[in-house]
């Protein structure tokens, strides 16, 4: 795959545009605005962060309109190596994040966490992101567990996220916890408050 310096800027961002990673749509149970972002889509490996931060600034921050709202990240088929950005990147873009749109930000839906996610957060995410943001992430395992904190009508879900969440009626080992040191798990079982523990479980398995 060619590297972002292939594409210009203008190019970049109308990628990000036309692959609809970042929607504002939809109203949580609240009624606060919610920024959808779907994770499987970002091409981290074309895209650079300062496009990022600018598509972001000039497309999505002003239709916030500084007042409360949600986010929904959908992890679903997330694969490291084509749709995580890395961890200065992200680091980056969060601090670019104005000050009054992070002070609104009330909570983040994390759908379908993964094991190497939730170990990476729980390492990493007091020390990534400041003003405790950390703390307002909340993991729903299952999409019905969702719609207990986000209206259904008005926010779409992409399709392969809906096939997920039916393949893990039929593989529950898929539903990704076994243990997690977070105490904010909607749907999900039983936690350890350890999170070394599950990743010995996992070298062991």
């Amino acid at each position: 795959m060619a590297s972002s310096l292939s594409l210009s800027q203008s190019d970049q961002e109308n990628l990000i545009e036309k692959l609809g990673i970042f929607k504002i749509q939809g109203r949580d149970k609240r009624g606060r605005k919610v920024l959808l972002i779907i994770g499987k889509l970002f091409p981290a490996r074309v895209v650079s962060n300062e496009v990022v931060k600018k598509y972001l600034e000039e497309k999505i921050y002003p239709k916030l309109e500084e007042k409360p709202f949600s986010v929904v990240y959908v992890h679903t088929d997330v694969q490291r190596s084509e749709n995580f950005p890395g961890i200065s990147t992200l680091r980056s873009i969060y601090e670019a994040i104005p000050i009054n749109v992070k002070n609104h930000l009330e909570s983040v839906y994390f759908l379908h966490p993964d094991l190497q996610a939730r170990l990476f957060l729980a390492t990493f995410g007091r020390f990534l992101f400041s003003g405790g943001l950390y703390s307002k992430l909340k993991y729903v395992t299952r999409l019905e567990f969702l719609w207990d904190h986000v209206r259904r009508h008005g926010i779409e879900i992409p399709e392969f996220a809906y096939d997920h969440d039916e393949e893990l009626e039929y593989r529950p080992m898929m539903d990704y916890g076994l243990e997690s040191d977070h105490p904010r798990v909607y749907g999900g079982p039983a936690m350890d408050n350890n999170p070394v523990s599950v990743y010995s479980m996992r070298c062991i398995a």
